[in-house]
């Protein structure tokens, strides 16, 4: 017997499309009455294991939403899938059977990313090109290009996933802080560079606290800037005009496509902090969140290569396939790129 060989009740349970408890009842009565207990008997009560054909429908269909195979819900899980095989097969398996034909057919769970149907094919498309030429130019003329993005950190329990035993609540502590309490942040990152910038920000952003973070920009690098960020309404405004205006600033500013954080490489910035820093936590003050969030941010100047890797979007793959399109561009004396010119 499997099971007699070291193997766990889930892994015989696995192997045999049954319920782990039902596996679990065998064992005893195997310890109870030996193996004339084991002895099979067709009942025409346990349901068969699905074909391939049936499978490969399966497989099918859960790659797509449950409404289209005729199910109102949301999302695919076990119960779902024991739905589709009742109607489709006449079959009713048991929720881990259903469960174990997930992974079998290499279904793994992970936490979903948003995919914004409002973003226009199109203009992404001609951004693709735009920003081939900015990596070109930038190149050759010495000019750094920086993806900016804000982030707000609550400083209550972020809880992203908790390993527990069995049986057991997920719990993680909360010191109940006050509504809106939270800490706020300005950042942006050179993916040519690895370097990173921050600035924590007081209250609310707008035009002035974005002006502020491009005055903090050009403080901190004195060359040429080509700011990549998105359409937000702080991203505009007559304290923006105003600072754009000052004389011999090196500063040009892009806007993203509309309803594209995947083209914006400074968002995966914000998503390490929640992996290292608040994830599983409760700081309860936003002095704490501050203190912890700053000794992160400090330990990336030693992080460059980790940076560039983590922080690489979409974006960039598109891009480096133009890259000899753009470079040829950029040296044909007849071609005048707009994309260049730096206020």
């Amino acid at each position: 017997m499997a099971a007699g060989r070291g193997w766990s009740a889930a892994q015989v349970a696995e192997a045999l499309e049954r319920d782990p408890h039902t596996v679990g009842e065998w064992v005893a009565a195997f310890g109870r009455s030996g193996p004339a207990v084991l002895a099979f008997e067709h009942t025409g009560s346990s349901p068969p294991a699905l074909g391939p054909a049936e499978q490969a429908e399966l497989k099918a269909a859960i790659q797509a939403p449950p409404r289209e195979a005729g199910i109102e819900l949301a999302d695919w899980n076990g119960k779902v899938v024991r739905e589709f095989i009742r109607r489709r097969c006449g079959l009713l398996l048991s929720r881990a059977s259903c469960l174990n034909y997930l992974r079998r057919l290499g279904f793994v769970l992970k936490r979903p990313k948003q995919r914004l149907l409002k973003a226009n094919p199109g203009r992404r498309a001609v951004f693709v090109r735009e920003y081939a030429l900015l990596r070109a130019g930038a190149e050759a003329s010495g000019a750094k290009i920086f993806f900016v993005d804000e982030a707000h950190f609550d400083t209550d329990a972020d809880l992203r996933g908790k390993w527990v035993l069995t049986g057991q609540p997920a719990l993680v502590d909360s010191t109940s802080p006050r509504w809106g309490e939270k800490a706020s942040y300005y950042s942006a990152v050179c993916l040519e560079t690895g370097e990173v910038e921050v600035m924590e920000l007081d209250g609310n952003r707008n035009a002035e606290t974005s002006a502020a973070f491009l005055r903090h920009l050009r403080a901190h690098q004195p060359g040429p800037l080509i700011v990549i960020w998105d359409n937000g309404p702080a991203h505009g405004g007559e304290a923006l005009r105003a600072y754009l205006a000052t004389p011999d600033l090196h500063l040009r500013l892009v806007r993203l496509p509309g309803y594209s954080p995947d083209f914006n490489a400074d968002e995966a910035i914000w998503g390490w902090v929640c992996e290292e820093v608040t994830a599983n936590t409760c700081f309860g003050t936003k002095a704490k969140v501050r203190e912890h969030v700053g000794r992160f941010f400090r330990t990336l100047t030693d992080r460059t290569a980790e940076v560039k890797r983590r922080c690489r979007t979409v974006l960039q793959a598109r891009a480096e396939a133009l890259a000899t399109l753009a470079a040829a561009l950029l040296h044909d004396s007849q071609h005048v790129d707009p994309t260049l010119a730096l206020v």
